[in-house]
């Protein structure tokens, strides 16, 4: 099939960008397209407008803060992929970005085109809600700041107003004796996750969990915050008692299912991922004193 008629933009600012879709009805913005143009194709989506954002050279880059590192939405995943800021100061995106689709998909998606679309199976989003972190927007309205636990609204849904564009997402450098892990279930590399787990561990100064940041997709339309696991963690040496207690939270989450992978197959592998994930993101931190 082919894509349903519209027309096309191309602002070259940002303001221009907002200013289109503030007064175009039935509009959406194109960033690295790898879902959108096949939403188009199978006529799941049918704008009258279609806001393509690749020539707004300021959407892109990263940025290096005093307390958080800052990648503009349309900064392509390969580039996040390959920046030595982003393995050096947020090793849990860099980990997590290698997941998504193939090089070639990674060479045009987008870090925002990815956190705005909210497929229950792609990663960078579950990364984002287990960092905590902030989405820059910028609408007819002005600029505001969105906490990621805040953004998403439903299936495919987000907290966007129609006016409005994402401009760049804040993730928190890691500090201290720090590691991270993200692993995910798929049928073959490359599919989007059945089941994926983001975690982020840090040690204080005599070896016992200071804090712990867990988050899982693909297990209802958002990412999922095991809330109850991390403050179960926290002060707790880490040890096979500590990932049981995990476990344990992580096999009692609701999940949905379908024919292929019903909730409790899905709340099996929550628990297994999640162990590993524990190890690996511990044994790192121990392997590293990030300043």
């Amino acid at each position: 099939m082919k894509a349903p008629p519209f027309t096309y933009h191309a602002p070259q600012s940002i303001a221009d960008a907002v200013a289109l879709l503030g007064h175009l009805e039935n509009a959406r913005v194109l960033a690295g397209g790898q879902s959108l143009m096949a939403m188009l194709n199978l006529r799941v989506a049918g704008p009258d407008h279609l806001v393509d954002l690749g020539r707004i050279p300021e959407l892109a880059g990263i940025t290096e803060n005093e307390t958080t590192i800052g990648v503009g939405a349309m900064t392509t995943q390969r580039a996040v992929e390959r920046s030595e800021l982003v393995a050096r100061f947020c090793p849990l995106l860099a980990e997590a970005v290698a997941h998504v689709g193939h090089q070639q998909t990674r060479n045009r998606g987008t870090i925002g085109g990815s956190i705005c679309h909210l497929d229950p199976g792609a990663e960078l989003p579950v990364v984002a809600c287990a960092l905590d972190a902030e989405l820059i927007v910028e609408g007819v309205a002005g600029t505001r700041q969105i906490a990621f636990r805040d953004f998403p609204e439903g299936y495919l849904t987000s907290q966007l107003q129609p006016d409005e564009i994402l401009t760049r997402v804040d993730f928190p450098k890691v500090t201290g004796r720090t590691g991270s892990a993200f692993l995910e279930f798929n049928r073959r590399p490359a599919d989007f996750a059945i089941v994926s787990v983001a975690v982020q561990i840090a040690l204080d100064d005599v070896g016992r969990i200071a804090r712990a940041a867990i988050a899982f997709g693909g297990i209802q339309s958002a990412p999922v915050r095991l809330a109850e696991a991390e403050a179960l963690l926290t002060g707790r040496v880490p040890d096979a008692q500590a990932w049981d207690l995990a476990a344990q939270c992580a096999a009692t989450l609701d999940c949905d299912g379908d024919e292929l992978y019903p909730a409790d197959y899905r709340r099996d592998l929550c628990a297994v991922l999640l162990t590993r994930a524990l190890r690996k993101a511990v044994q790192r931190a121990g392997e590293c004193n990030h300043v």
